[in-house]
């Protein structure tokens, strides 16, 4: 493997710690999140109704994430 090869692994390994860690579940979650505010953010007609949306979103992947959580 080239010197350049070795860095582009290192920087993957390194944001794929960063991101998903230990916890991948949260990651995707925030993937979620930021895919419906993205989807009803261009809308204007729907704006409102999104934010709740991304809300109740948010609040139930916590709960979920939390609920895991304690099973372990």
């Amino acid at each position: 493997m080239t010197a350049v090869g070795r860095a582009l692994a290192a920087f993957g390994r390194f944001w794929w710690g960063f991101l998903v860690g230990d916890t991948p579940e949260l990651f995707v979650a925030v993937l979620v999140i930021v895919g419906l505010a993205l989807a009803f953010g261009h809308s204007p007609s729907v704006r409102g109704a999104g934010t709740a949306v991304v809300i109740v979103a948010a609040l139930g992947l916590l709960w979920l994430s939390i609920w895991r959580g304690r099973k372990r």
